[in-house]
């Protein structure tokens, strides 16, 4: 399942009946190589993230079919997150492509280009992505999007190429 060009995905909230696929995808070689915490206490953080006022987990769906796990969060809604140093606004972003036979053909980029103009839209004046540095497909993938490397750091998740997104780049 290719993205067709003008490709629209959906976006929704992430519910309990969601979980073991979002588990299942976790769990896949691609997505467990950079989730380091397992499939069991991602699943139990994003249910926490659920009732959460930072951070919305959503499902990525193309023609009605789940192909992502999307997270977006505030981290000027979370005390000490390492990101707080960004404009107020700002929003950061993980995603994660389920099925495996949908990796490496566009649709992490396609699906944060889209997000980013509507969040773009809704005013958020920056966004921002952590991969790790050495997950190449996904710092290919963020850089199609828009995004551009603003320096490496350490998070509570380990070493991170922080990259960002303006709004007013995107107007250009």
């Amino acid at each position: 399942m290719m993205p067709r060009r003008n490709a629209r995905y959906g976006f929704r909230a992430v519910s309990e009946a969601d979980l073991p696929m979002i588990a299942a995808w976790l769990g896949e070689p691609h997505a467990a190589e950079w989730w380091t915490d397992g499939p069991e206490k991602s699943v139990a953080n994003i249910r926490a993230a659920m009732d959460s006022v930072e951070t919305e987990p959503l499902i990525v769906e193309l023609g009605g079919w789940p192909i992502a796990y999307l997270q977006v969060y505030d981290p000027h809604l979370e005390d000490g997150h390492p990101y707080r140093d960004q404009p107020f606004g700002t929003l950061g972003l993980d995603i994660t492509i389920g099925p495996s036979e949908l990796v490496g053909i566009g649709h992490g980029s396609a699906t944060l280009m889209q997000l980013s103009e509507e969040l773009f839209r809704e005013g958020a004046p920056r966004l921002v992505i952590d991969p790790h540095p050495a997950n190449l497909r996904a710092v290919r993938a963020y850089e199609k999007a828009g995004f551009r490397s603003i320096g490496e750091r350490t998070s509570i998740h380990g070493d991170v190429l922080l990259m960002a997104r303006d709004a007013e780049d995107a107007e250009k």
